[in-house]
């Protein structure tokens, strides 16, 4: 009996099928059902297929289809991962080149710490300072200052990085400025969608607005808002206007957010710059219904935006994050005086932009200005 069941386990042993070597590829292609990107480097998994399909008799050209790559990479591969091997037959010693996966793998990772560009933080420290410096006293963006350090042509290419090169030495905290002092970085949002009821305009539509405001080629279209400190609806706020074309801002403290105050600042605006205002694009806040009679006479067209949208005022709302800087949401602007806005206005006419050929916006806008003088005498 006992050996009866010793043949039959010695049967069951026996009638195990033994894996081939076109089972293992078969198996290797059923299980790589993952699909390989364009111009990815061969991993560690593909090397261990190639020298798997080499021992079974496969070409080049077939391993290179089976993995997808071109045929040119197999053969490139197989000539860097071939290394020679040794092994003693009957006391003698016999050469032989193989293919090894883990050599070849190797000898990537290998190149692929010394395939980067040498770090040039150690020989930029000039510009670095230099560009620190600027960021903290004047609130400069990196690509405001690499922009006009290159104009002005303050530094050679060697001592200069580029845009996407500072803002990651800023990342790595590799310098004294921090993400939370670039203003845009940490203030950007998500685009989402927002369904609220119209609104009636206090005037035009924005639609009416002539087609050449939007191109920014002619000069003298404004974008108009206001900026308030506490939402108390009794403290002062800041009347911000800014030209499309040079993005020059004119500033100016209000004593309150009310029809009147708009219009007692823009009289004094209109006898300075009145030959410089074309048209006016506002939002349809109470303080802009009397925009019409305080333009009353002359050439000056005003436009309202969508209710509730804006984007409309695109410019605008980007210069008032900026204008945010140095008077925060929360803080009372009857503590502040008209000197103070004037500086920040300064300050944001003298920013290199490179919308403008890192020119600043009060040079272009002096030189529109100028030429706008000379047309009417």
């Amino acid at each position: 009996m006992d050996n009866k069941k010793h043949q039959e386990q010695i049967s069951c042993i026996i009638e195990v099928p033994t894996q081939t070597m076109e089972e293992d590829i078969v198996l290797m292609q059923k299980q790589d059902s993952t699909h390989r990107q364009k111009g990815q480097h061969l991993t560690s998994l593909e090397r261990g297929k190639v020298a798997g399909f080499r021992q079974a008799g496969k070409s080049n050209r077939w391993i290179a289809a089976e993995i997808g790559v071109c045929p040119q990479t197999i053969n490139n591969e197989i000539k860097r991962g071939t290394v020679d091997q040794v092994k003693k037959s009957n006391g003698k010693r016999v050469y032989h080149r193989q293919y090894l996966p883990e050599a070849a793998q190797a000898r990537y990772e290998t190149a692929r710490l010394s395939c980067h560009r040498p770090d040039k933080f150690a020989s930029v420290q000039v510009f670095l300072t230099w560009y620190v410096q600027r960021a903290k006293q004047d609130k400069w963006s990196p690509d405001a200052s690499i922009g006009y350090a290159k104009r002005h042509k303050l530094f050679t290419p060697e001592e200069l990085v580029c845009a996407s090169t500072l803002y990651q030495y800023i990342d790595d905290q590799r310098l004294e400025i921090r993400n939370i002092d670039l203003l845009e970085k940490t203030k950007r949002k998500t685009s989402h969608q927002h369904h609220t009821k119209a609104k009636r305009l206090a005037g035009r539509s924005i639609e009416e607005r002539p087609k050449v405001v939007e191109r920014r080629r002619q000069f003298g279209h404004w974008e108009m808002d206001t900026i308030v400190g506490k939402r108390n609806g009794k403290e002062s706020v800041i009347l911000t206007l800014i030209e499309r074309k040079t993005r020059c801002q004119l500033l100016r403290l209000i004593e309150g957010r009310d029809a009147d105050s708009v219009s007692y600042a823009l009289r004094g605006i209109k006898r300075e710059w009145g030959a410089c205002i074309k048209t006016i694009t506002a939002d349809n806040g109470p303080e802009f219904t009397a925009l019409n009679t305080a333009f009353a006479g002359t050439e000056t067209e005003i436009f309202y935006a969508h209710p509730y949208t804006s984007c409309d005022r695109g410019t605008n709302e980007a210069h008032n994050r900026m204008i945010r800087q140095d008077f925060p949401k929360g803080m009372s602007l009857d503590d502040i005086s008209p000197s103070q806005v004037q500086a920040t206005q300064d300050r944001l006419n003298q920013l290199p932009r490179k919308q403008q050929g890192y020119c600043t916006p009060q040079q272009n806008f002096e030189a529109e200005a100028r030429r706008v003088r000379r047309m009417a005498q």
